[in-house]
């Protein structure tokens, strides 16, 4: 099958959009090495505001926080999200379509709603804000993602392999050991990456649920934005923007190489 030639006008359209999308990234990435204090003209190349970053106790806390966070609620959410998605994909039951419908609001509403709407609830039960809490938020904002992803993944599943399993003798619990879990696993592993992604980037909703005391990573690199913008700050987006690019690089690489059957 011959591929389809795009027109010269579409290519450089596309490449204007991802010139847009990530210039800005790459200017905050090659500044975090700018020698100079203030990030407005190039003075030379220094590791010195990476190095700067092992130095401050407060950014070594709230990355510790971040990773402790980002860990616990992404096992949460990944094995909550992935039960889920097989009780949707695998069976029938009165609301299964509006249960469908409405794992989607969490996803489109935007985070401040969620935030706020999360404070409430946990103030309104009694429960003290921490850590804890921002788990639990960001398990409740996690799962429709994993969801999404596993329930695609078991959707291009052909069933005929779980059938065969069963007639050849496998019990449902080999065959889900056996035969589903390693064709859901690129999903599984793919959505549980997304989760990660979220919660160790999240800002908004953590700033409402996290009370005082602590801090993660965002909200501390927020607050040396907001008091003294250095070099230092550029240093750790870009740790982030790359960390985050090898998550979703690795997740589209399972996602895309894995055969839906075995």
């Amino acid at each position: 099958m011959s591929s389809l030639k795009l027109p010269r006008w579409l290519i450089a359209i596309v490449a204007l959009v991802y010139a847009f999308l990530h210039i800005p990234l790459l200017t905050l990435a090659l500044f975090s090495f700018n020698n100079s204090k203030f990030s407005v003209e190039w003075t030379g190349f220094t590791l010195h505001w990476y190095e700067r970053l092992f130095q401050r106790q407060d950014v070594i806390d709230a990355l510790e926080a971040s990773l402790y966070v980002g860990v616990v609620s992404t096992i949460i959410s990944t094995l909550l999200g992935t039960l889920m998605a097989l009780a949707l994909g695998r069976h029938v039951f009165r609301g299964r379509r509006p249960m469908e419908a409405f794992l989607y609001v969490p996803i489109v509403t935007p985070d401040i709603v969620v935030g706020i709407s999360m404070l409430i609830l946990l103030v309104f039960v009694g429960f003290p804000l921490g850590l804890t809490t921002v788990i639990i938020a960001h398990v409740a904002f996690n799962i429709p993602f994993v969801v999404v992803v596993v329930l695609a993944r078991l959707q291009g599943m052909d069933r005929n392999l779980e059938e065969a399993a069963m007639i050849l003798g496998a019990d449902e619990w080999t065959t889900f050991w056996r035969i589903t879990a390693p064709v859901l696993w690129p999903g599984i592993l793919s959505g549980a990456m997304l989760a990660f992604t979220n919660s160790f980037d999240d800002y908004v909703i953590t700033s409402f649920v996290i009370g005082t005391g602590q801090s993660t990573l965002p909200i501390v690199v927020y607050n040396m934005a907001s008091k003294n913008i250095e070099p230092s700050i550029n240093a750790i987006s870009t740790i982030i923007l790359v960390v985050t690019t090898i998550l979703l690089f690795v997740s589209d690489r399972l996602t895309r190489d894995k055969p839906l059957v075995a």
